[in-house]
């Protein structure tokens, strides 16, 4: 069966599973973009990982 012509239905697991997904994808999303945003201000700031 071709992926565009299958058989859905929306009923209320489809929702609340489709909504979850999301939910987590968003969170993860969210969290990954905090931390590249983070990584490149502290690059171009200078603070560099020698300290260890």
């Amino acid at each position: 069966m071709f992926p565009f012509n299958f058989e859905w239905v929306w009923d209320m697991s489809h929702i609340v599973f489709m909504g979850g997904l999301w939910y987590a994808l968003g969170i993860l999303g969210a969290g990954m973009t905090f931390i590249v945003l983070k990584t490149i201000k502290d690059t171009a700031e200078g603070k560099g990982g020698d300290h260890h």
